[in-house]
């Protein structure tokens, strides 16, 4: 793809990237005010080749699909499974899983093709930027921020669990002190803070040793969950799934903010189980496929971006989404729903039917396999950052990547500190629903982006094209609505306060410092002296 940042291909109403010497500084500083002004893509790729940004160049496609399963293989079916088949679907969590899958595989299609286009650090952040405008990137970016450090915390503090209780097996036990807040109890959870700090000195050191790391900790994960497929069938009871969707029962507590807004907007009695249920339980389980998005925030680390991007995208998530399916049809068929534990479901499933030897491995892989899900996690939110800040939303200062390692360590290291004090003091619960909230939202974002990005910019080679467009982008943002609204009420809440505290700190420092705005003033200026 050409990076000549040039006025070919581009036509009136196509934004700021069609300014050139014949455009007057009277309409330069009119777009310079804009917060629409749109960054072109080719000068997005141009900015990846100036040698103090450039981030090296090292993934393959199968690095990329191993992230994408190393990041969403995790608190979705070591974690979740068991609290949502137990309080909101029943057996039917399998078919939640299998909504909130094709949420997010209507999502990969609008992924895969601006990650083919626009092979540049930022994932949604950028794509944004290039059809939607500078404010809506920013706003995604704040919101993607928010999304991947809350998610990194949840899992680490859901890693800190597994681990704690191998610990307790070796009758090794940690003072409840430090051991984080539970049940209304106050405390540090020094595990999880540690695991953060040291995922982060392993990604500064280079994106290649934090592939192989990866490598080796999703090898391990896959094999303890297709143990968990093989060895569990030999204990499923058919008894287990009658009902396979319980019925609707109005719900013992929650109400208020805390029922879904769906409910609030539309007079529905709050309840669990039922059709509804499994709806409600497709919102938070959704939790458990972040992360396929990530792969689109290594483009600009991967030799062969336009090929290599859509199939790691696309990959992961099909690999994904068979895995839970399958798991969650095991585990509720080997326990009934109503007496599955809510901390550690699959290892306490298999001491339920007397095989404690597969709950100690299966403890084990859970921590090993939540791991990568911190990591790469940390990855995507260090180069989301590192995109904002290159484009001069940010300060500048965390842009700069490692003359020898050739990452964004001043980024990463920040952004990892914070973390880790933050998975010190996380309760998994209420986080939880707040991640994904802001990734519906960055769902949104792209399938618009794609259509508008059609329409602006036909010219585009893409390597990858959503089929039925607008029709699938379109899917996407009403599927991902309707998740986003059957979550409680006081995450929108939550979540309106982020983007509130985003608008300010926009106005006050990134509209200014934009560099999209200094090379506008810049032409607009030599406009006036010519």
């Amino acid at each position: 793809m050409s990076t000549e940042h040039g006025p070919q291909g581009h036509g009136p109403g196509h934004g700021p990237q069609g300014h050139g010497p014949g455009h007057g500084p009277r309409e330069g500083t009119r777009r310079d005010r804009s917060v629409l002004r749109t960054k072109s893509i080719e000068q997005s790729i141009q900015d990846t080749e100036e040698p103090e940004h450039a981030l090296k160049k090292s993934l393959s496609a199968l690095d990329l699909t191993v992230f994408g399963v190393g990041v969403v293989i995790g608190t979705g079916i070591f974690v979740l499974t068991g609290k949502i088949a137990k309080e909101q679907a029943g057996p039917a969590v399998a078919l939640s899983f299998v909504v909130a899958g094709v949420v997010c595989a209507l999502a990969a299609l609008c992924y895969a093709e601006f990650a083919s286009t626009v092979p540049v650090a930022g994932s949604a952040y950028t794509f944004s930027y290039a059809s939607l405008g500078e404010l809506p990137a920013w706003i995604i970016g704040w919101d993607l921020i928010l999304e991947l450090a809350l998610g990194c915390a949840v899992v680490s503090v859901g890693w800190s669990g597994y681990v704690r209780s191998l610990l307790d097996t070796g009758g090794l036990h940690l003072p409840p002190e430090l051991s984080g807040s539970h049940e209304g109890r106050f405390g540090f959870d020094l595990l999880a803070c540690v695991l953060v700090l040291a995922l982060t000195a392993i990604l500064v050191l280079g994106m290649k040793l934090s592939s192989r790391v990866t490598a080796v900790v999703v090898g391990v994960k896959v094999t303890v969950v297709l143990l968990v497929v093989v060895a569990g069938a030999f204990f499923v009871s058919g008894a287990n799934y009658d009902p396979f969707i319980p019925p609707s029962r109005p719900a013992t507590a929650g109400g208020g903010l805390a029922a879904p807004l769906s409910q609030l907007m539309f007079g529905f009695a709050p309840s669990h189980f039922g059709v509804m249920g499994i709806f409600a339980a497709a919102a938070v389980v959704f939790f458990a496929f972040i992360g396929f998005d990530i792969v689109a925030t290594a483009a600009e680390e991967t030799r062969v971006p336009q090929r290599d991007l859509p199939r790691g995208i696309l990959g992961s998530l099909a690999i994904c989404t068979l895995l839970y399916v399958a798991v969650s049809v095991v585990v509720t068929g080997m326990e009934k729903y109503s007496t599955l534990s809510v901390d550690a479901p699959l290892a306490d499933a298999f001491k339920h039917v007397g095989r404690p030897f597969y709950a100690g491995l299966i403890s084990f892989g859970a921590a090993v396999g939540l791991t990568s899900v911190c990591m790469i996690l940390l990855l995507g939110q260090s180069r989301v950052f590192f995109a904002m800040s290159r484009d001069g939303l940010l300060p500048q200062v965390f842009s700069r990547v490692h003359p020898k390692f050739g990452t964004p360590h001043r980024s990463t290291i920040v952004l990892g500190v914070v973390v880790a004090v933050v998975s010190g003091f996380t309760s998994i619960d209420v986080l939880a629903e707040l991640v994904n909230i802001g990734t519906l939202f960055a769902f949104v974002v792209v399938a618009v982006g794609v259509v508008l990005l059609r329409r602006s910019r036909p010219d585009l080679p893409r390597a990858f094209r959503t089929p039925w467009v607008p029709y699938v982008p379109l899917l996407s943002v009403l599927a991902s609505l309707w998740l986003m609204l059957n979550l409680p009420a006081e995450t929108w809440i939550r979540f309106a306060i982020w983007m509130a505290l985003g608008f300010v700190l926009y106005f006050v420092y990134g509209r200014s410092h934009s560099r999209l705005a200094l090379r506008q003033r810049e032409r607009a200026a030599a406009g006036a002296r010519s």
